[in-house]
């Protein structure tokens, strides 16, 4: 038996060290992780909750105070910490013990930082291969926490079953913003920090925008630094993931078409790339499409 099948047989919730092996395989497509993805098998329906807004909102905070909810009822649960990828070493910015510190070494949270790769949305086709790895665990819940730059907030909705859009009062300068874009993604709408001024301003204004547009998207208030309004999103956590999800298919069609992309692209090292074009982009006539062209 290889060390790959080794690892694939051991994968489940109670296996700590399995899984993380299994995610470094995948992360960094060692030898075998095609392999040990093809062999993938899906025995329960578990929800995939992306929690993602603008930074500041307190997304590790709630993402806090729903594990610990949800730990009462003794499930396991992973996280998967999506961070900013630094330009100069392509590692993550953020560490996840330091982010997740109050669940880093409880038995029933498995948490890890996935770096974005240089993926301008915050999300990266190993975003989607390592959920699937976690699923395959047989986790109860798993929560995918966007770094919420730009796109991610959109992306994030190729991916997950559920996703959780958290703004915080001062957010509702942004809600032209909010309409223009991500309210299309959103399952549902939490307005953090919810003791500060203009709370119920933007709580308002976020059900006028839903009704307007016939959703009817649930808003929540929530305090998750003190652990307010935890069970009134855990209610609508756990009774959404048992509802059908009508954007299957676009979810599907996501993944494929980021996996097909990753395996067109797996010739392309980026760090010989920033190499060759320092070569000759001092070259008199240099033509950036002409060199993005030869790669083509």
């Amino acid at each position: 038996m290889s060390a790959n099948s080794h690892t694939l047989s051991a994968l489940n919730r109670d296996n700590f060290k399995a899984v993380a092996r299994a995610l470094t395989i995948v992360e960094n497509n060692l030898s075998g992780a095609e392999e040990l993805l093809k062999s993938l098998s899906f025995t329960k329906s578990t929800p995939i909750i992306g929690i993602t807004g603008p930074p500041g909102a307190g997304k590790s905070t709630l993402v806090n105070a729903l594990i610990s909810n949800l730990l009462k009822d003794g499930n396991k649960i992973a996280v998967l910490a999506i961070d900013p990828t630094s330009p100069f070493n392509f590692g993550s910015l953020l560490g996840d013990r330091i982010r997740m510190s109050a669940h880093f070494n409880h038995p029933g949270v498995f948490i890890r930082s996935l770096a974005t790769r240089g993926s301008l949305g915050g999300l990266s086709a190993k975003t989607i291969e390592m959920a699937d790895v976690l699923r395959a665990a047989g986790f109860d819940y798993i929560f995918i926490e966007t770094v919420g730059v730009g796109q991610s907030e959109v992306e994030i909705a190729g991916l997950a079953d559920i996703t959780i859009l958290v703004l915080v009062p001062e957010s509702g300068d942004e809600i032209q913003n909010i309409k223009s874009g991500l309210m299309e993604i959103a399952d549902a709408f939490v307005v953090n920090k919810a003791d500060r001024a203009d709370a119920d301003l933007l709580t308002n204004n976020l059900k006028k925008i839903t009704e307007q547009k016939g959703d009817q998207l649930p808003v929540f208030k929530a305090i998750a630094s003190q652990g307010e309004g935890i069970d009134e999103i855990i209610s609508f956590i756990t009774t959404a993931q048992h509802q059908q999800n009508s954007r299957k298919e676009m979810l599907l069609a996501e993944k494929a078409y980021r996996m097909i992309q990753q395996k067109r692209m797996t010739d392309i090292n980026k760090r010989d790339l920033q190499q060759q074009i320092a070569k000759e982009a001092n070259q008199p006539g240099f033509n950036l499409y002409n060199f993005v062209n030869s790669y083509v």
